[in-house]
């Protein structure tokens, strides 16, 4: 029967398709994961000043181009929603990067000291 390909919408690392004797991946490199994750983060934030700049752009078109201010007006909401999203996907990747580091703290013997649990 012929491999079959599996088509994934985002990156895939093939490493993550191995497995050593134990039935568990090999050891992950956290540093590099944490930093993939503040590179990807700063990207969501440049991406939403970006949308946020493009947006008030078109509020002041709006008000100069009074012929065209509907046009704009879908347009400046467009870059807003793109703006929102943007920040969503940086605080995710925030998220990302604290468990990343988290992990790495774990994986190399660091303790954690909680007062409550």
């Amino acid at each position: 029967m012929a491999e079959e390909k599996h088509h994934h919408l985002f990156h895939h690392n093939k490493d993550e398709d191995k497995f050593v004797e134990s039935g568990y991946a090999e050891e992950v490199d956290y540093k590099k994961e944490e930093k993939h994750h503040k590179h990807l983060e700063q990207l969501g934030e440049v991406g939403a000043a970006a949308a946020g700049a493009y947006a008030l752009h078109e509020k002041h078109k709006e008000k100069k181009d009074p012929e065209h201010a509907h046009r704009h007006k879908i347009e400046e909401e467009v870059a807003a929603a793109a703006a929102v999203g943007a920040g969503g996907f940086a605080f995710h990747e925030h998220h990302e990067k604290k468990e990343a580091k988290k992990e790495d703290e774990e994986a190399h013997g660091k303790k954690h000291h909680h007062l409550f649990g």
